[in-house]
């Protein structure tokens, strides 16, 4: 844990990293506390129709240890796990069963389709997957396809070709001994979300949580706090939803509430967080986004303790808004699916710089490289952010890829940097500022802009929903700035107003910043994480430019 000082530097300095040789993730964040308190709370369960079950540390180790003695008949320690399910406690469980019993979870994420799970369990060889009776449905299909796939487990029981959860564990002993695991053995599996390119499995060690705690606690304002309880619209297969906000809450001892929504709107967010008395949440951009658009959103006078958001930049327009309608001031975060939390403001030890991403969170060492030569470059420059090497929080290595696992990492005079794939630079106060992906950098007359900047002041417009922004290239300057707006409900898009839009943006930023061509779109192409796929909005000026 971090133990909190008047400075980051303090804070920083008094850090030490405790990674034990042997370590288990399931036995941390259940069997620790059901010995220790059985009936402390640690999950409440809230239905698609708004009904709350509560469940204690002990309840987690019961059916976990039952789930354990299924799930050892299936799979050898090393194998890989799908859990297909949206938040709820089934997904919890059959996490902390997967870690007991020494084999690999992988998250999977329920809205994929019939291709995006057939490439992730094909490229895992998963032989086990618990799902749903929907998910059920869907692998049934692609069994065939699947050879490695030898176990369907569903929550709503037995079906064709599928065993039942429930059914499966009745008779199972409430006791499990856990398999001894070193905190360097593969615990889970997480395919990036991507933006270009086929995802890639990203495989942990069982020691990811610990890495993830320093970020954790400090972009929530020091978690844990006497009352605190979290929450967040992210999905658990996720690593933003599994190890920012669910292992590392259990791990704490603090409840987590896990909800099903049948739809994602600001209004049931902000219900949610009132009538659950939820403290703390991780909300994503795009959440954020959307509840920054309800028009009620003030009158629920939320007071919530600590926000915490990451995946893309934020601005001045986003906090200030937290800071009425949430009762708090939102902490920014930085990382990625191989190495997560590792950048974070603090508004509990300095107040945020809008637009800049925070501090090298204690224990992780942070620079930003030239990128011709790799060499750490002073304050101002911009080039690649990278993380020192070896790090708790880093990832053992790419699944069944080690030409891209080595193309990850870069040497300089001795030392091992693994690189995020991301532009910024560090600035006067000690923060890194995000510039943008290294494919979504624009090259205009010399300048090198990120898109980011540009998509936060659009967003001060007030008829700008969302924002992405882009390069298109141009014979002159060699690409021009190209902005996509999906515009707020009931304002419809005209020259005029691209006019408006445009000069609002030049009248903030710079001249050379503003956009020169803006196009209205009706929905922003994002990830299944939420964020904007710049991509797709390059090809879209791609196949505008060839007639298509």
């Amino acid at each position: 844990m971090l133990h909190r000082a008047d400075t980051i530097a303090e804070t920083r300095d008094q850090f030490e990293w405790d990674v034990p040789e042997f370590y288990n993730i399931g036995v941390d964040v259940c069997d620790r506390w059901a010995e220790a308190e059985p009936d402390r709370l640690a999950l409440i369960d809230i239905d698609a129709d708004g009904v709350a079950t509560e469940y204690s540390y002990d309840d987690l180790r019961r059916r976990s240890a039952q789930l354990a003695h299924v799930l050892s008949e299936l799979a050898d320690p090393g194998d890989r796990v799908g859990v297909l399910l949206p938040q709820c406690v089934e997904t919890a469980v059959s996490h902390i069963a997967i870690y007991k019993i020494g084999a690999i979870a992988q998250p999977l994420f329920t809205l994929f389709g019939p291709d995006a799970l057939l490439y992730r369990l094909k490229d895992s060889g998963a032989s086990v997957v618990i799902t749903n009776a929907e998910g059920a449905r869907v692998l049934m299909d692609l069994r065939t396809e699947l050879p490695a796939l030898r176990t369907v487990i569903s929550i709503d029981g037995p079906q064709d070709g599928c065993l039942g959860l429930a059914e499966s564990c009745a008779a199972q002993s409430t006791h499990f001994t856990p398999k001894v695991t070193r905190a360097d053995d593969p615990a889970v599996l997480i395919y990036t979300s991507g933006t270009t390119g086929n995802p890639k499995g990203a495989l942990h060690g069982h020691r990811v949580l610990l890495g993830h705690l320093p970020g954790v606690e400090m972009s929530h304002d020091f978690l844990p706090q006497a009352g605190d309880k979290i929450w967040t619209p992210a999905d658990w297969a996720w690593i933003g939803g599994l190890l920012d906000v669910l292992l590392p809450a259990l791990h704490h001892g603090v409840p987590v509430v896990a909800c099903r929504f049948k739809k994602f709107t600001a209004e049931a967010a902000f219900e949610l967080i009132k009538t659950q008395g939820i403290r703390n949440a991780f909300l994503p951009p795009t959440a954020l986004k959307m509840m920054r658009l309800c028009p009620t959103a003030e009158t629920y006078g939320l007071q919530m303790r600590s926000v915490a958001s990451g995946g893309e930049p934020l601005g001045r327009e986003l906090i200030d808004w937290g800071q009425k309608a949430l009762g708090t001031t939102i902490n920014e975060f930085y990382g990625q699916t191989e190495c997560n939390m590792i950048v974070s403001s603090c508004a509990a030890l300095a107040p945020p710089e809008p637009g800049v991403m925070g501090f090298a969170v204690p224990g992780h060492e942070l620079d930003v490289l030239d990128v011709d030569t790799g060499e750490p470059l002073g304050i101002g420059a911009q080039g690649d952010i990278a993380v020192r090497a070896p790090d708790p929080v880093m990832f053992l290595r790419y699944w069944s890829k080690p030409e891209a696992t080595a193309e990850k990492f870069r040497e300089v005079n001795g030392v091992k940097w693994l690189l995020t794939g991301d532009q910024g630079c560090k600035t006067e106060s000690g923060r890194i500022a995000f510039v943008g992906r290294d494919d979504d950098v624009i090259n205009s007359s010399g300048y090198r802009i990120g898109p980011a900047e540009i998509e936060d002041c659009l967003l001060t417009h007030t008829a700008v929903a969302m924002a992405g922004v882009v390069g298109k290239p141009d014979p002159i300057r060699g690409e021009i700035v190209t902005a996509f707006v999906q515009l707020a409900d009931g304002i419809s898009g005209t020259d005029g107003l691209s006019d408006e839009i445009a000069a609002h943006v030049k009248a903030r930023l710079a001249a050379y910043e503003y956009p020169r061509e803006l196009h209205f779109i009706d929905a922003m192409p994002l990830t299944t994480t939420g964020k904007i796929i710049r991509g797709d909005l390059r090809k879209r000026l791609m196949d505008q430019s060839n007639g298509a």
